[in-house]
């Protein structure tokens, strides 16, 4: 066990897996709250001196899957929302995209884990919000809050790093993994549903 959640974190914590997670993080498919804050936070405690690549790795992923979702967001419209989000919530987003625009919409990124993002992204395509400027924002709320993560890491890597051999962290590792594997077939299974519902909805039209 100690050996697969081992290969998981080198895994999720190199270039490559930091790229991958934050793509996943931005879209509407995959769920782990606080997974790519941190890789992001371990992948620079390990790099050290090279601790700066780290934000831009990790903006640049997070931004191309938050591009989908919100090309999503595009293609199924207002009345496409429903199917993806709660009633009440999407009430909210609604109420706060036409009172504050794409900036503020932008800026809700900085608020931490679990905050659930993705639904306004989502929302940000379906209400035709400027995209030139959600983007621009969103680029620069995901590296400060991906940067503020990377120098602390530089701070503190030693600490982490000790931390990041113990059986506790492990074990957390593993909770993680389970708890990310039921919200990602649940987000599927909604997927699924949503599609489901639209193709009938196109026979019935026909």
């Amino acid at each position: 066990m100690r050996t697969f959640s081992r290969w998981i974190i080198v895994l999720c914590a190199s270039p490559a897996g930091v790229i991958v997670l934050a793509a996943l993080d931005s879209t509407v498919f995959f769920s782990l709250p606080f997974g790519i804050d941190a890789a992001v936070i371990l992948l620079a405690a390990r790099l050290r001196n090279m601790w700066w690549i780290v934000p831009l790795i990790a903006t640049a992923g997070s931004v191309g899957g938050a591009a989908i979702t919100f090309w999503m967001g595009m293609k199924i419209g207002d009345q496409g929302l429903e199917r993806w989000v709660s009633h009440k919530r999407l009430l909210r987003i609604r109420a706060y995209v036409r009172d504050r625009g794409a900036v503020a919409l932008a800026v809700l990124d900085l608020i931490p884990p679990p905050f659930p993002f993705t639904p306004f992204v989502l929302a940000a395509g379906a209400l035709d919000v400027s995209a030139r400027m959600f983007f621009v924002t969103l680029t620069i709320c995901r590296m400060l809050r991906f940067g503020l993560e990377s120098a602390l890491a530089l701070v503190y890597g030693r600490r982490i790093l000790t931390w990041l051999d113990s059986n506790l962290f492990h074990g957390i590792v593993m909770a993680c993994i389970t708890v990310a594997i039921m919200l990602t077939l649940f987000s599927l299974l909604q997927v699924v549903r949503a599609t489901r519902q639209s193709s009938r909805r196109t026979t019935a039209a026909a």
